[in-house]
């Protein structure tokens, strides 16, 4: 189950990383940047598209083989995630239901990583 969960953080960091890089003007409206500058969109590159692609890359290693590293890292990064994503939300409210839609994701992905993790550590006590 780990590593079936492990295997879909890995394909979804990778579409996304592709989406962003071949469509980054739409994706970055469609998350509420209104323009970018030349470096602006250079940025914006690197991190929709270069660093969700190396997070693709580790999920998909992890999956293989570091399933145990895998889930710790899926926590290490989503439950940041998560807690900036619901702040940030509630400061800033209205957003996009783009937004919305990747804030309900994250969330999903924490909840199972935090499910497979007890289940982890149930199964190890037993």
């Amino acid at each position: 189950m780990v590593r079936a969960y492990l295997s879909f953080n890995a394909a979804l960091y990778v579409l996304f990383a592709i989406w962003c890089t071949f469509a980054p003007a739409e994706t970055a409206q469609q998350v509420g940047y209104t323009s970018l500058s030349r470096s602006g969109m250079s940025e914006y590159l690197v991190v929709y598209g270069g660093i969700e692609l190396g997070l693709g890359a580790l999920f998909f290693h992890c999956a293989r083989s570091e399933p145990r590293f895998g889930l710790r890292l899926a926590l290490a990064l989503y439950l940041p995630i998560v807690a900036y994503r619901w702040t940030t939300l509630a400061l800033q409210w209205p957003v996009t239901a783009t937004t919305l839609a990747v804030g309900a994701l994250e969330t999903a992905l924490l909840l199972v990583a935090l499910a497979l993790w007890a289940r982890q550590r149930k199964e190890i006590s037993a």
